[in-house]
């Protein structure tokens, strides 16, 4: 009987557990579309290069629209090298107005 009692509670700790994990996974970030253009938009650009690192520099307002600011690190053969990603859009509607890629001096 004791045994029986040590599986029910063993089987109810691990259900709590997976409960927990499911429970602990992060929300999308609402940058997280943004991004994901930022990467195409830089792949396409630099087709050979591989994508390393990834960072959200920042939401800004300008004027009517919003600017979304992302750094991407790349790798291209034995060749490191940094692009910043600017999109501007339109809050509203999401329409995308324009985006500025520049890759940085080092």
């Amino acid at each position: 009987m004791k045994q029986l009692w040590r599986t029910a509670a063993i089987i109810l700790a691990l259900n709590f557990c997976a409960l927990g994990m499911a429970q602990a996974q992060k929300p999308v970030p609402p940058y997280a579309k943004w991004g994901r253009l930022a990467v195409e938009r830089t792949k396409q650009k630099y087709p050979k290069a591989n994508v390393v690192d990834y960072l959200h520099i920042g939401r800004e307002i300008k004027g009517a629209d919003e600017v979304e600011k992302f750094k991407l690190w790349l790798k291209e053969g034995k060749k490191e090298f940094g692009v910043y990603v600017t999109i501007e859009f339109d809050p509203k509607t999401d329409q995308v107005k324009r985006i500025i890629l520049m890759k940085t001096p080092r």
